[in-house]
């Protein structure tokens, strides 16, 4: 017991002999994603609000270690899209826990009113798209298996939780020596073309209808819900998606950033965004 108090005390101690260096990051704003349910690269165009909070350390003047975790929407839907008569949609949740390195070109943020940097580093990311169907009942695609995943040959059913690579750049107002301000654009590289549960081809409508079951073969083509749509289910191999480009999601955010430690809100001193770099 003293041994852990002893060690608990050393911990401490060094936390608040370096607090000056750590910064609480707090951020909100905007969510879109790339995929077969959206066809500009880069748009607000069926964004949603995001956000979370993080820290980071600067172990160098130019350099920083960033944590963060974040919550967001993404949505998809053929209505807003060249695939009109497809008619397919979805809508998610996102949770992300992140860590990376942040490059500042000017630095020490403190004595450069404004300041670009880069940043990348991995993340751990959460999904489970779905969608509503006629009647406006909501289901969760990824167990109805609408394009054979798990039971045709080569199509394996896709992870819910996995890995992205996020990386991006921004740039930070510094207000005072320990508070800034500023706006971040940051993309995440997925390993997985199923964001939106559409990839690749239609399954076969018996097989999907004997392995999944009617509300299956219902969701994964939709066509036949719009006034003068095809009410055939396409056949089995017509394309559905593109699966030789994985989907993405990315962040466009406004932060907030307070160092620990550096005396408080009540000693800031305010600088003056003109005395730039």
């Amino acid at each position: 017991m003293k041994a852990f108090f002893l060690s608990s005390s050393i911990v401490l101690f060094a936390f608040f002999a370096h607090a000056q260096n750590f910064h609480l990051n707090v951020y909100t704003g905007f969510s879109n994603y790339q995929g077969d349910l959206q066809d500009k690269e880069f748009t607000l165009n069926q964004a949603h609000v995001a956000g979370g909070f993080g820290f980071s350390y600067d172990i160098a003047s130019h350099f920083s270690i960033r944590t963060g975790f974040t919550i967001a929407k993404l949505s998809g839907d053929d209505k807003y899209s060249r695939n009109v008569t497809r008619n397919l949609n979805f809508s998610t949740g996102i949770t992300e826990a992140n860590i990376g390195m942040e490059y500042f070109i000017t630095a020490p943020i403190s004595q450069h009113s404004l300041t670009p940097y880069l940043f990348a580093g991995v993340a751990l990311y959460h999904f489970n798209p779905y969608t509503y169907d006629s009647s406006g009942t909501k289901y969760f695609l990824q167990p109805l298996s609408t394009e054979g995943e798990g039971f045709v040959a080569g199509r394996n059913v896709y992870k819910l939780t996995q890995f992205a690579l996020p990386f991006g750049a921004g740039v930070k107002l510094s207000l005072s020596d320990n508070v800034n301000v500023g706006l971040e654009f940051g993309y995440r590289k997925l390993f997985t073309d199923h964001l939106d549960d559409v990839s690749t081809a239609y399954v076969d409508k018996s097989l999907l209808l004997a392995n999944r079951g009617a509300k299956a073969v219902e969701l994964a083509y939709r066509g036949d819900e719009l006034k003068n749509g095809n009410l055939n289910y396409p056949p089995s191999g017509q394309q559905r998606g593109e699966p030789k480009r994985n989907d993405a999601y990315y962040f466009t955010m406004l932060t907030l950033s307070f160092r620990l430690g550096g005396g408080g809100l009540g000693s800031m001193e305010y600088r003056c965004p003109g005395n730039v770099l």
